[in-house]
């Protein structure tokens, strides 16, 4: 009898300090799509894509391990968003665009920044790769959710290490002038796998951080430095369906008619296309001498 008090006000001693205490249950589980926050980081439920997004060519050692990956055309691109994060936290001034530049293929924009300026992640995504890479110097790329990685050269430091998960505006480094650069400035890329896309296809960095479509087709035009120009945007033509790409992907050609005084160099500035498109379509040299009334075919 005495036993079975003694349990009783043990039992009843325990419920007390039992419902006193801080602990609590969790609820019941979240619907997919809300938020769980757990201390200062908040995880999406859809962040179960992190295992698909290292499932495929996930290798922190190479700049590019898409290498014998074939990627047909068009890409289909999807952002479950329509904001992005500027790479820089001051106004952003591009010094030199996607395109041909000085006889070789400016495949990323040129920002302008100070040495030390933070430089941070545009989208939510997974750090791939942190290391020193011939010609783009202190790098990091950083894998995202929708299948693009983004690249940014010149670091002058570190603040992540590879398979950090990271939010769109995290610090990733401090901007400077390392590898193969004039100045301090910051070289963004955009890839899918390995393919170097055209920024301002996908985002407008004219001060909205607006991304440009929730869906995007990517052709060849908006992946071939070439047919692009590092001095000037290119005339944007947002393909936000297949039915678009596909019928995108017949080239519009024009016919030009060398006037007394033209260059390539003028006609390339007039005409909103790269000299280099221009040889190619007319199989010339940049040295080549045009004559007046010569025909040369324009790929617009």
């Amino acid at each position: 009898m005495k036993l079975i008090i003694c349990s009783l006000l043990l039992l009843s001693i325990s419920f007390q300090v039992f419902s006193q205490s801080n602990i609590k249950f969790p609820d019941a589980k979240p619907l997919p799509g809300h938020l769980v926050t757990n201390d200062s980081i908040t995880i999406e439920e859809k962040s179960i894509n992190l295992i698909d997004i290292k499932s495929h060519h996930w290798d922190t050692q190479k700049f590019n391990p898409f290498k014998d990956e074939i990627v047909k055309f068009p890409i289909q691109i999807k952002f479950n968003d329509s904001l992005y994060r500027t790479p820089i936290l001051d106004s952003m001034v591009i010094t030199s665009r996607y395109g041909w530049r000085n006889r070789r293929a400016h495949k990323g924009i040129d920002i302008d920044l100070i040495t030390g300026d933070e430089v941070v992640s545009v989208l939510d995504g997974i750090v791939r790769f942190v290391r020193y890479n011939s010609g783009h110097g202190k790098t990091i790329i950083v894998r995202h959710y929708n299948g693009l990685e983004t690249v940014y050269a010149h670091l002058s430091s570190y603040r992540v290490k590879v398979n950090d998960t990271v939010r769109r505006g995290q610090i990733l480094g401090k901007g400077g002038a390392t590898g193969n650069a004039r100045g301090s400035h910051l070289h963004l890329i955009v890839n899918y796998k390995g393919i170097a896309i055209n920024p301002e296809y996908l985002f407008d960095f004219t001060g909205t951080n607006k991304i440009r479509s929730n869906e995007l087709w990517i052709t060849k035009r908006w992946a071939t430095p070439y047919l692009h120009t590092s001095k000037r945007r290119t005339k944007l033509e947002l393909l936000s369906t297949r039915d678009e790409a596909i019928a995108s992907l017949t080239k519009e050609k024009t016919t030009y008619i060398v006037k007394r005084g033209d260059t390539l160099s003028h006609i390339s500035r007039r005409n909103n296309v790269s000299i280099r498109s221009i040889c190619i379509a007319n199989n010339i040299k940049s040295t080549s001498v045009l004559r007046v009334g010569q025909k040369l075919m324009l790929e617009m």
